[in-house]
């Protein structure tokens, strides 16, 4: 079992976002030992991006910021170096194939290797298209996360059987974003995968609140919260720490 799918070993896993230097790297840094500290079972860690289209306004918000204050993929390879030998889980980048392509596919992925990272989820990179990104991760021990959506349909059942790491499941059409109400296709994909393979599955896209976690809890095996940590980010700033430990504390002891 790698260390990906080891995080999904005892209990649901509990998947925080937040984009990278936003407001700042300094903030970034304190805001991934709060994650940490406050149970998170490994982190996703976003790469800002001038055109983030599966993004909503909360997060395309954040990379603005992010990039308006100097922010590179250097800058975070640095920091991931930096806190990794202090954070024991699985850290991610989340980020569009553009960055990779201008940075170079070989190149980026050894850097992700040497700084620590453990897996990549490149959300515009489609499956069938994916193999020029997904050797090089192989060959340096990179997991490529694949996501399915509630359109993926008949193409779950091939995504499932040839994934490794987690699946990560987009809980509803549209753009990422808090969501008062949940439907039911991310349980109907959940339950989908489990009847081809024991990949966990981990739901995300529009979780925003303890009872939302805890009723995905139900059926899934992990919970991805970005939009509603990065908004809290939003709203505070360089004082947004301890409001996001506390909220991230709310939603580990509701998924436990």
């Amino acid at each position: 079992m790698n260390k990906i799918s080891n995080a999904f070993s005892s209990g649901k896993a509990f998947i925080p976002f937040i984009t990278g230097g936003d407001p700042d790297l300094e903030t970034t840094e304190k805001l991934l030992y709060a994650l940490y500290e406050s149970g998170a079972s490994l982190i996703e860690i976003g790469i800002p991006f001038s055109d983030p289209i599966a993004e909503g306004p909360v997060i395309q918000a954040a990379d603005e910021r992010a990039l308006k204050a100097g922010c590179t993929i250097e800058k975070l390879f640095d920091l991931v170096a930096r806190v990794r030998p202090n954070i024991k889980v699985p850290l991610l980048f989340m980020t569009y194939y553009n960055p990779i392509f201008a940075y170079g596919v070989s190149k980026f992925t050894e850097k992700c290797s040497a700084c620590g990272l453990d897996g990549l989820i490149v959300p515009d990179l489609p499956f069938e298209e994916r193999e020029e990104l997904l050797e090089p991760c192989v060959s340096r021990g990179l997991e490529l996360i694949s996501l399915i959506a509630p359109t993926s349909e008949t193409r779950i059942a091939n995504i499932a059987k040839n994934s490794g790491g987690f699946l990560y499941c987009v809980s509803s059409l549209g753009v990422t974003g808090v969501r008062r109400e949940l439907g039911d296709s991310a349980r109907r994909m959940v339950e989908q995968v489990k009847r081809i393979t024991t990949i966990p599955c981990a739901v995300g896209f529009g979780v925003s609140t303890p009872e939302q976690a805890r009723e995905i809890a139900g059926f899934a095996d992990g919970v991805i919260i970005g939009s509603a940590i990065v908004r809290i980010v939003a709203e505070h700033g360089r004082d947004s720490v301890e409001p996001v430990r506390e909220f991230a504390k709310k939603i580990k002891q509701a998924i436990s």
